[in-house]
């Protein structure tokens, strides 16, 4: 990607109000106001939908330079473009019924992502939350749902819950949801370490109504590779690993910075930036990030490009999540360590990134469900033993 959709004086502006919002613990209007004044939320939408027609390779790009401005501003809008991906992995399968997210999209609306529950380790694969049908193909949702990201802006949510109707036979329900629709309370609890900005409040439902034409899959319980799961993996972790490699960009790029002011007494008053051990922290930060960048790109390419990787998809989605935030915590952690004790203080922004890098260890898939994917995929799973007669 030659040219940038964000401009350099937008990220700017955005920049200049990151720290105002975490100290206030406020949700990023005027960020909001002008990235939609850039089409930001039409970036992925398809050309022949009204959008800008960006890959997700290139939005993969466009979050890590909005995250690396301001990054509470760049996850929040992550849910957004995370179903606008769905629904482009289901469009190209042939299959129009997630075509109204991007009609939607084009059109103004903003998405947010209310599938997270308390407790619940099944992630998109089971739900706490009840489905009740309606008779007309439509269902009342009822559940609370945590760290839905936009709670304060957005206008569609997409969610899911169980139908329990048949015991014997329950299915999962995604559906969409409208703000004004009865049924939906959103709390005003988000008060969080880090990530403060994007306001990622609770959200209760009690019997809110997604009409027939706004349910998209009804599922069993359980790993599938229908292409509306599969979308929402995809997308989701992609745009995760963009958004957590930015921050680590960013760091790194501050921490260089304040190496080259930053002088020592021992050393006459040279710049630490010719201490051999600040350089090695510096270097050995910079090539753990640097691997991380080509396998995002690779990896985006190929759900743009429908690239079949089998039984691996999952775990590989999965691995570039977990290698992504794990890496960029401990560029941070590098970065704070050779800035010095004013990285301590709140005022500084390695504060405020260390603080927002953390978040990265709470988003699915969490280490434990990478390494079992993994095992599975590498040894099967694991069999009885002692084995029955």
């Amino acid at each position: 990607m030659t040219d940038t959709f964000l401009s350099d004086e937008l990220l700017d502006r955005i920049r200049s109000r990151a720290a105002d919002y975490d100290r206030e613990n406020r949700f990023f209007d005027e960020d909001l106001t002008d990235l939609r004044e850039a089409g930001y939320f039409t970036a992925m939408v398809p050309r022949d939908f009204g959008g800008w027609g960006l890959s997700l390779e290139q939005m993969t790009e466009e979050q890590m330079r909005l995250a690396a401005a301001a990054p509470a501003t760049a996850l929040a809008v992550n849910m957004h473009h995370v179903w606008v991906g769905v629904a482009r992995v289901v469009h190209a399968t042939g299959d129009a019924s997630c075509d109204f997210i991007l009609e939607e999209a084009a059109a103004g609306e903003l998405f947010g992502f209310g599938v997270s529950e308390a407790g619940n380790d099944l992630v998109l694969f089971g739900s706490g939350s009840e489905a009740v049908p309606q008779g007309d193909g439509g269902y009342r949702f009822h559940g609370t749902k945590i760290f839905t990201s936009l709670s304060p802006a957005w206008t569609r949510l997409g969610t899911f819950g169980t139908d329990r109707t048949d015991p014997d036979n329950p299915l999962n329900v995604w559906g969409f949801l409208r703000r004004d629709a009865d049924g939906i309370e959103v709390r005003e609890d988000w008060d969080a370490l880090g990530m403060r900005a994007s306001q990622s409040c609770t959200t209760v439902l009690d019997g809110a109504p997604a009409p027939a034409d706004r349910i998209v899959r009804r599922l069993p319980p359980g790993p599938t590779m229908d292409p509306f799961i599969f979308g929402i993996f995809a997308n989701f972790e992609i745009l995760l690993a963009s958004v957590y490699t930015g921050i680590a960009q960013r760091a790194l790029d501050v921490a260089v910075e304040t190496v080259r002011t930053r002088t020592s007494l021992k050393n006459g008053g040279a710049p630490y930036s010719n201490d051999p051990d600040i350089r090695w922290r510096l270097a050995d930060a910079a090539i753990e990030l640097d691997g991380i960048f080509p396998q995002i790109s690779r990896i985006a390419h190929d759900v743009d490009h429908g690239v079949d990787r089998g039984p691996l998809w999952m775990p590989q989605l999965s691995a570039v999540k977990a290698r992504a935030t794990e890496t960029a915590k401990s560029v941070v952690e590098k970065a704070i360590r050779v800035s010095g004790g004013s990285s301590y203080f709140n005022r500084s922004e390695l504060s405020r990134l260390y603080r927002d890098v953390l978040a990265g260890i709470f988003h699915p898939s969490d280490d434990e469900s990478v390494h079992g994917a993994w095992a599975n995929a590498l040894l099967g799973k694991p069999v009885e033993w002692p084995p029955a007669d």
